[in-house]
């Protein structure tokens, strides 16, 4: 049994500061546990009575985090000697205290449904709704967190046998296509190319991404190699408002980009055609990702990423043409119905005395269909392109959030399944704290507004 009240606020700093019964109060009226709670709900009415609140034990692992009481120990203590905290909770006065067992039961359920997938997709649609999340622009990257399992070590591998040397044969050749055709139709979803996910359903890219703990490398800003043994929090955030519109937890060997799709076709899915622009770092630079985003009308900005290529004549590093005499054109404007750049002559042509030769051409179009990855719009090198990168930050910030505040790199849990867990029960509080306070202000705006409204009629 629980109390709901409603109060005001204006960020979540403020909201972690108050006082934390009012705390508790905003985020569970911005939430509904109801679905949790369900999975613990009698079948039938025959049979002895639960003993245990159900329903103050979902609101305590909730309170557990925003608190950041590290531990499920620690909170136990804490219900056990803290009265007033107990009641915050949710625990009436004739309420046993669960045990660390019971509340090792409770995630054990939580962690085999997918009640908290679907209750982050509800209150992304409930802020959409209501008007708080209109963003048009998401930011996406990924960021790492550490796993509560002890890692397992490889087991030594025989060494190979030393390949034949020259040219197979007929019959060796015909062998060896058979192993590879074999194998590749062995190959799990995440294990095949990155273009084959654009033809797989996102209920399938959902269900089968890989979530145990692995080992996972990255340079760092000095160029060497951390290692750590974990998971991948993949995150789509909307640029302006932060809110997390759909996450995907991944093994830590995962790549970046084989989360990227999966994420698009969600943010498609949840928003309807609402988004418009996707924002990525470098290391999203392949081409299926560009085919995803043209497929649900959205427009993508990366940096461009060289992989081996050569020299691209005729065209600067932002794949702008040039000139004789190597001075890049203008970018002059978009045609959306031809999907095609525009470029003009660049200003040095003024005193060029090259500017009458048939060589130098007064305008360029070019059809972004040529190269995707090349040719994006908006067109790189512009203005417009660096003010949409430099709303990428979002997504660090809530990432930065989500370990400093709430708990993401505090697993406490063992498998992947309950890691999976507590990375959705994270973001499920992340974004509930968002609402409320959406809400919060909401609330104080109206009631502010009507209260000028009386001054001034009594005045009149």
């Amino acid at each position: 049994m629980t109390i709901v009240k409603q109060i005001s606020l204006f960020d979540i700093h403020q909201l972690l500061e108050m006082e934390s019964s009012h705390r508790y109060d905003a985020i569970f009226s911005a939430i509904d546990i109801q679905p949790i709670f369900q999975l613990f709900s009698k079948k039938t009415l025959k049979g002895a009575p639960r003993e245990l609140n159900y329903g103050a034990m979902i609101q305590s692992l909730i309170i557990r985090i925003v608190e950041r009481i590290p531990t499920i120990k620690d909170l136990v203590k804490r219900l056990v000697h803290d009265p007033l905290f107990r009641f915050d909770c949710g625990f009436l006065v004739s309420d046993v205290v669960p045990s660390e067992s019971s509340y090792s039961r409770m995630i054990q359920v939580i962690s085999e449904s997918d009640v908290l997938d679907k209750m982050n997709d509800t209150l992304i649609k409930t802020a959409m709704l209501e008007g708080f999340l209109n963003d048009e622009h998401v930011a996406i990257d990924a960021s790492h967190f550490e796993a509560r399992d002890a890692f397992t070590p490889s087991e030594k591998k025989a060494p190979k046998t030393p390949k034949k040397r020259g040219r197979k044969t007929k019959a060796e050749r015909a062998v060896w296509l058979a192993e590879q055709v074999e194998k590749k139709g062995n190959q799990s979803t995440y294990e095949k190319e990155l273009k084959e996910q654009l033809d797989i359903p996102l209920e399938t890219l959902w269900k089968d991404v890989p979530i145990e703990p692995k080992w996972g490398v990255k340079k760092n800003s000095k160029g060497k190699n951390t290692f750590w043994f974990g998971y991948k929090a993949h995150l789509a955030v909307s640029t302006k408002s932060q809110y997390i519109i759909t996450r995907l937890m991944s093994s830590s060997n995962l790549s970046d980009c084989k989360a990227a799709i999966p994420l698009l076709k969600k943010l498609h899915h949840l928003g309807n055609g609402q988004f418009t622009i996707a924002i990525f770092d470098a290391g999203y630079d392949v081409e299926p990702i560009y085919r995803q985003a043209v497929s649900q009308s959205m427009r993508v900005v990366i940096p461009y990423n060289v992989r081996r290529e050569g020299e691209y004549i005729g065209f600067d590093e932002h794949f702008r043409p040039t000139c004789v005499r190597e001075h890049s054109y203008q970018y002059d404007s978009f045609d959306a119905k031809y999907n095609t750049l525009k470029f003009t002559r660049p200003k040095e042509c003024a005193t060029c005395p090259l500017r009458e030769d048939t060589l130098c051409q007064k305008v360029f179009k070019i059809k972004c269909d040529i190269d995707i990855r090349k040719f994006t719009y908006p067109a790189r090198g512009t203005e417009r392109w660096k003010q949409l990168y430099q709303e990428r930050t979002a997504v660090e910030r809530v990432n930065a959030y989500l370990k400093e505040y709430f708990q993401l790199n505090n697993v406490r849990h063992r498998t992947g399944k309950k890691a999976k867990m507590h990375f959705n029960l994270v973001t499920l509080i992340y974004n509930t704290c968002k609402l409320a306070v959406e809400e919060s202000m909401l609330y104080y705006s109206n009631k502010t507004k009507l209260h000028n409204l009386k001054k001034t009629k009594f005045l009149v």
